[in-house]
């Protein structure tokens, strides 16, 4: 199965640049995950001919959201994460396939100086609660943006961004504790050494055409799916948003 996620910062904007219907063209997937639609369904007329559509809006018009494309038939799809506290703001949908789940994620950002990191430990603690739950029944593969750099290799200026969103010790140490929970970083299993590998840029000061990005967008997987994982991939190519997408292909 090829798997790909795309925190599109807007998928109707996405689409009227034209790069949305040309990536899904060309992509081949058999499962598309989208963060950040900032739209309900219904919106705007969303062609993916052959695959279902599966949306989880935020309560909130215009922000947040996720969806899911598929045109493997799930077993079972869920949205939210059932605390009433998370479920607001469309973050997680959960398809359930014959021999895993795939959980699409758009994890909140502790935003500036760190107003909402209160806010983002505990979704952290719910979030992986949920996985672990999941992960107890199947294996669960975990998709989307993470609004976190986990290692100083994942984002161009460590030194300079200690303590911003997304870099601070309490988000990292948060991410290490689900990987510490069974759980693996596909990309950095193929490539554990490999620097420049970004997945966001800030659309301040050319930083795209710098490299001066951050990875912040995931696939993980329960350990025991390793030997099925066949490939990793960023596509930093792809534009219309300020991430591009992540592949995992898994021999399903």
């Amino acid at each position: 199965m090829k798997l790909f996620s795309w925190n599109v910062n807007g998928l109707r904007a996405c689409m009227k640049s034209g790069c949305f219907d040309e990536f899904f063209a060309a992509a081949g997937a058999d499962v598309l995950c989208l963060q950040e639609i900032k739209m309900r369904e219904g919106q705007a007329e969303v062609l993916t001919p052959g695959y279902a559509q599966y949306w989880n809006s935020a309560e909130k018009a215009g922000y947040s959201g996720t969806a899911v494309f598929t045109k493997v038939e799930p077993l079972s799809v869920t949205y939210g994460i059932d605390y009433p506290e998370h479920d607001r703001e469309g973050r997680v949908i959960t398809a359930e396939f014959d021999d895993f789940y795939l959980v699409d994620v758009y994890t909140p950002n502790s935003q500036d100086e760190l107003r909402r990191l209160d806010y983002r430990m505990s979704w952290e603690d719910a979030f992986r609660d949920y996985l672990l739950l999941l992960d107890g029944k199947k294996p669960v593969v975990v998709c989307g943006d993470m609004n976190v750099a986990h290692k100083e290799i994942d984002l161009k200026n460590p030194k300079s961004n200690r303590r911003n969103a997304g870099f601070t010790d309490e988000e990292r140490g948060k991410m290490t504790t689900l990987l510490d929970s069974g759980f693996i970083d596909t990309f950095r299993r193929f490539y554990p050494d490999l620097p420049g590998a970004y997945t966001w840029w800030s659309y301040m000061g050319g930083a795209r055409s710098r490299n001066a990005g951050w990875r912040i967008d995931y696939f993980l997987a329960s350990e025991r799916l390793a030997p099925q994982i066949e490939t990793a991939a960023i596509h930093p190519d792809i534009m219309g948003s300020d991430h591009c997408p992540v592949q995992l292909t898994i021999n399903y």
